[in-house]
């Protein structure tokens, strides 16, 4: 039996497409290895970006924002976008255990993190969230 950490950017689940289901299937071709690893008695913790989720969700959020329904803020979501990847991962984890009998189901956690606002890396951001822009599309 091994401890393994799997680590899934952002940027692989989307895969240059940002609708859901093309990420959601992004997603259970990745789950389907995790479970074998699993279901072969290793202990297995995932993690995952998020980045151009939540850049995407944050230009839904801001297209469709009013006075009377605003834009939810950063830190939300955040979280939306954690719950949205985890809640997939779990599912085709699920759906992957019943084809083959395992007799276990999978679980996904939303975690914070205390971040040191006096943090040098913040005078040079190095990792965008959203979408990048041509210099054409960037005019407009």
């Amino acid at each position: 039996m091994k401890r393994i950490v799997v680590a899934l950017g952002g940027n692989a689940i989307e895969a240059g497409d940002n609708s859901a289901a093309a990420q959601e299937k992004q997603v259970k071709k990745t789950m389907k290895v995790v479970a074998k690893m699993i279901e072969n008695g290793d202990q297995v913790a995932i993690v995952h970006g998020n980045g151009p989720q939540v850049g995407n969700l944050l230009l839904q959020q801001y297209k469709g924002s009013s006075k009377d329904n605003p834009a939810m803020p950063l830190d939300t979501v955040v979280a939306m976008t954690q719950g949205s990847i985890g809640y997939w991962m779990q599912k085709a984890l699920d759906d992957q255990f019943k084809h083959t009998n395992y007799p276990h189901q999978a679980v996904a956690l939303i975690t914070q993190i205390i971040v040191n606002a006096n943090d040098p890396t913040f005078k040079n951001p190095t990792k965008p969230i959203g979408p990048f822009y041509t210099f054409n599309e960037m005019q407009r």
